[in-house]
């Protein structure tokens, strides 16, 4: 049964709406406090929340706007319909910027009320079932550039399409890999990631085929590979742009006719998986150069997904941010914490090369060093500054080339964090494999 939760100080109205909504077919539960409205969203999520704007002596509804942003930081997908007897154009404005889905003056009509609620629901469930489908509830955003996204996924899932998704880093190529394979015919089987960035030539047939005991020299023990270990199921080949052509020959044939050799062992072994690639790089650029190989490039993309950068969404960073935001309470423990409408505005003019997963850094970081329940503009620009991301930016008249800026950055990112990987790696939106083969691209000496 769709359950509706009541959140007016005045017990005539909770009563009244209780009564309305029970002989619709709706189950009802009721508080009369913003505390008791979070205490309550924070043990469950109700379908809807009908909420009051004023709970004490004051009629600005500054108590219902703030007490909005709370219940969305721990219900971001459930529609809240707000109720208040000082009712103005402006004050209704303010509320849907903040996420509310409607806004209704008391005394209400029944009927409207009903209908209101009627519509919220059933819009709310065609998205969470869409959400439930292709595992939106990791895809945060509402941005025209991720329909087609979206559509394609639908389109595709249930084949056996190789797929090539590119973007950024950043930007959530793993997480419409993992949609695409969970919503698969191949669901119930192993989705095994790779991250080719981060494996030497030296090791890739050992990482990708497996080994037996003996086939050289520190082979102490069998190992399998990672294509058996996603027999009948999804490997998903990270990072695909930065793999040497020796090693691209060796991973077409396995890509060709599914078959492979494990070293050591000279009988081939057959396996039966879809592959889904991802780069941040233009294999069409380096097949035209020749650092890509052009048959194993058409063999990998007959479906291509691009992913915008978040500087193309911009009108979701308040999704995300109120995202993040929900995670490291919720992660930590940690009393709700708010970000103010200036913050918003101030994160929408930042670059973000690192995309979402810069984004979810600062916000983190900023949540957890000022340790304060309402976050400014000021707040994130103090933690943006320590980030060398600003420090990086490039000013159009001292354009370099891309190689060479890749390289001052990183060169930046040490001098900033010395010999602490793991913040050079975050803050460059890399993993620390990713970093360590640019390192050896760039000539970079490292322990």
């Amino acid at each position: 049964m769709i359950m509706i939760l009541i959140s007016d100080d005045d017990s005539a109205v909770r009563s009244s709406l209780t009564l309305v909504l029970n002989r619709a077919g709706y189950e009802t539960a009721t508080s009369s406090s913003p505390k008791e409205t979070v205490d309550f969203v924070r043990q469950q999520a109700p379908d809807l929340i009908l909420m009051d704007m004023n709970y004490t002596m004051g009629t600005t509804g500054e108590e219902g706007l703030t007490l909005l942003r709370q219940v969305k930081l721990f219900c971001p997908a459930v529609p809240v319909i707000l109720i208040t007897a000082w009712g103005s154009i402006n004050l209704a404005v303010r509320g849907i910027q903040s996420g509310a889905f409607d806004f209704i003056t008391k005394p209400w009509d029944n009927h409207a009320l009903l209908k209101s609620i009627e519509t919220a629901i059933h819009l709310n469930k065609e998205e969470v079932n869409g959400a439930e489908q292709f595992r939106y509830d990791k895809i945060i955003g509402k941005s025209p550039l991720l329909t087609p996204v979206f559509h394609t996924i639908t389109r595709i899932a249930s084949t056996n399409a190789p797929v090539l998704i590119t973007g950024e880093s950043g930007t959530g190529k793993e997480l419409i890999a993992e949609a695409i394979h969970a919503h698969s015919n191949r669901r119930k089987q192993p989705f095994v990631k790779v991250n080719l960035g981060g494996i030497s030539q030296s090791l890739f047939e050992s990482e990708m085929f497996g080994h037996k005991k003996g086939a050289f020299t520190d082979a102490h023990y069998d190992r399998t590979g990672r294509f058996e270990m996603a027999d009948k199921g999804t490997i998903f080949l990270d990072e695909i742009g930065e793999l040497d052509v020796n090693c691209q020959v060796k991973l077409l044939r396995v890509l060709q006719d599914q078959t492979f050799e494990v070293l050591g062992d000279s009988k081939p072994r057959r396996v039966d998986v879809r592959i889904i690639s991802a780069t941040n790089r233009s294999l069409q650029e380096m097949v035209a150069t020749g650092a890509f190989r052009e048959d194993l490039f058409y063999r990998i993309n007959l479906i291509t997904i691009r992913l915008p950068s978040l500087r193309e969404r911009t009108d979701d960073i308040p999704l995300l941010v109120n995202h993040f935001a929900q995670l490291q309470v919720q992660q930590n423990n940690l009393k709700p914490v708010e970000v103010t409408p200036d913050a918003i505005r101030f994160l929408k003019t930042l670059p973000f090369p690192g995309n979402i997963r810069e984004l979810k850094n600062l916000v983190d970081r900023t949540i957890l060093v000022s340790g304060k329940p309402i976050l400014t503009s000021a707040d994130f620009e103090r933690q943006y500054e320590q980030s060398p991301g600003k420090a990086t930016s490039v000013k159009p008249e001292s354009l370099l080339p891309l190689e060479e800026m890749e390289k001052n950055m990183i060169r930046k990112a040490l001098e900033m964090y010395g010999d602490n990987y793991s913040k050079v790696a975050t803050a460059l939106g890399l993993t620390r494999q990713a970093l360590y083969r640019r390192f050896e691209k760039y000539g970079i000496t490292h322990p």
